[in-house]
């Protein structure tokens, strides 16, 4: 009884509210989109949509996610392995040079190889040019799902390599270097050692994969790949059937639960113990040198350089000729992308000092289900935020209607605060694991130092906390801002009438064919998404050691 009065104490309780609170803002959109898997269909649209589309909708996205996934291993394990175990001219660089694909977002990478690489386009074109059996030649379409996980692969599989390389340059590579004293070759120490010491870390990497290939919109819906993303999209705004693309958003959250979960198997409460020195690193031959500079090279080549090379041409070459309706997009995009981080950077505050303060289970759980968001796409949050706030939006409208003489339309709907509780909702994640670990870095035994003194809490926040949480606060508004700028999805669904962002410029714009006018846009936001990309790559970098032979 004294332990039950304890943990329903007015303070534990206060403790709580704020990670429950968040987690209720996190819940309502989700609890809907699932509760509409058990409504009945009396207009028989989820019928059909079962019996025709559905089965479509679901394979082409675990094909899609299967080919992703190990395209992105294939990309990310090689190059994180060359990068941190051995040495060859260059390393240094293509190291950080690897991460840069995470600036693009996979539509702006598909639109511009759509250009390139169309049949009036700059390669065929040029290979029309050439003699002989050569000029002949017709290339494949690569609007086609094969083509969008190429595509995919070359933006996401840096999730994959800075994992992977983490783990290569600490403990895999420890215990890959003793297997080699012990007389095993390269490649069986490689295989039999090193990979399966990293495979927590790499299966980490390939779970992130994963939900943003199950996310994606622009790339599948530009290059007319039914998925479960676009079937959502075409069933809510094309068919105006709202219960229908909910219960296909169900089917999707079903998706995204299993991948967390096989997030949080890989992880098992597994981490890297090793506190040694970094090992060794092989050294290469000549040849073997060139293969892994062209290993490494390539993925940056094609995933980051050429797109912003073929963009920035655009730019100048044409670009946006509507230079006030570019930087009327622009103002849109940073000025609710700024709110949107402000308000994730304010909630993950108050989850951190509520884990800080009161860690126990249930806060602790509140604070896991509140932080999911990073794994949900935009088009499902989108869709559960309207089908769980509709009646009270309409509620609400009536309401000013009838007591003020509000005549406008829905207030919530009709506004930028749907679009934003959206974006806090999908980047909460990002913003909190920044705040979370800056405020985890200062000891407890100062805040008990300071109260000691006669210290206020408040006075702890703005003397100590504060001044040392700049760098973590100044990281989560960053991340969050920029993914922001980046989202699509649940932008088109939510955003408001005659409300454009680069985002949904470049997309309209790239829909007509217009790739010219969009790059302006396109390469905008790709330069914002380096400062961020950079930033993660440096945190990220293993540490210089000496090669051996």
């Amino acid at each position: 009884m004294t332990q039950l009065r304890r943990h329903l104490s007015p303070a534990r309780l206060a403790g709580h509210a704020p990670a429950f609170l968040v987690m209720g803002l996190v819940a309502v959109p989700l609890v809907t989109v699932l509760a509409a898997l058990f409504v009945g269909d009396t207009s028989g649209t989820w019928r059909h949509l079962f019996q025709t589309v559905l089965p479509g909708y679901v394979t082409n996205s675990l094909l899609l996610m299967v080919m992703v996934g190990l395209l992105s291993s294939l990309i990310g394990i090689s190059t994180a392995w060359l990068v941190a175990a051995t040495d060859f001219p260059g390393r240094k660089m293509l190291g950080w040079l690897l991460v840069l694909p995470l600036a693009a977002p996979a539509y702006i990478i598909a639109y511009t190889y759509t250009d390139l690489l169309a049949p009036y386009g700059p390669v065929q074109t040029w290979l029309y040019g050439l003699p002989g059996v050569f000029g002949s030649l017709t290339m494949p379409s690569i609007r086609t799902l094969p083509g969008a996980a190429l595509l995919l692969s070359l933006v996401l599989y840096p999730y994959i390599y800075l994992l992977a390389r983490a783990s290569f340059a600490s403990r895999a590579g420890t215990l890959f270097e003793a297997a080699r004293i012990l007389g095993d070759s390269p490649a069986r120490a490689f295989w039999r050692i090193a990979l399966p010491a990293a495979r927590p870390a790499i299966a980490g990497g390939l779970a992130l994969v994963l939900m943003e290939t199950l996310a994606d919109f622009g790339v599948v819906e530009y290059f007319s790949v039914p998925t479960l993303s676009t079937g959502i999209y075409r069933t809510w705004i094309g068919m105006g059937e709202k219960l229908a693309a909910m219960k296909i958003a169900g089917v999707m959250l079903l998706f995204v639960l299993a991948l967390i979960s096989f997030e949080s198997l890989t992880r098992g409460g597994r981490t890297d113990t090793s506190r040694g020195g970094r090992p060794a690193r092989l050294m290469l031959s000549p040849v073997h040198q060139l293969l892994a500079i062209a290993t490494c090279a390539l993925p940056v080549l094609f995933g980051f350089l050429l797109p912003a090379i073929v963009l920035a041409g655009y730019t100048i070459e044409s670009g946006d000729s509507r230079i006030g309706d570019f930087l009327t997009y622009a103002t849109n995009s940073i000025s609710i992308s700024c709110i949107a981080a402000i308000l994730a950077a304010g909630l993950a505050l108050m989850l951190a000092y509520a884990q800080r303060l009161s860690g126990n289970w249930a806060t602790n759980a509140a604070i896991r289900f509140a932080t999911m968001g990073y794994a949900l796409p935009g088009i499902l949050i989108a869709i559960g935020i309207l089908g769980s706030l509709a009646g009270f939006d309409r509620t609400l409208t009536g309401f000013a209607s009838a007591v003020f003489g509000y005549n406008g339309g829905l207030i919530l709907s009709g506004t930028i605060i749907l679009l934003t509780y959206a974006y806090v909702i999908r980047f909460l994640t990002v913003s909190f694991n920044s705040v979370n670990a800056g405020l985890a870095a200062i000891a407890p035994n100062m805040d008990d130092a300071a109260r000691s003194l006669g210290a206020s809490p408040r006075a702890v926040i703005r003397r100590i906390h504060a001044p040392m949480m700049v760098r973590s606060l100044g990281a989560a508004l960053l991340l969050v801002f920029v993914d922001s700028m980046r989202e699509l999805p649940a932008t088109l669904v939510l955003r408001p009438f005659n409300f454009e962002t680069l985002a949904t410029r470049v997309y309209r714009l790239a829909s007509d064919e217009r790739l010219m006018e969009a790059s302006t846009s396109a390469l905008a936001i790709i330069l914002i998404g380096i400062v961020p990309v950079l930033l993660l790559s440096h945190i990220g970098s293993a540490e210089e050691t000496t090669p051996r032979s």
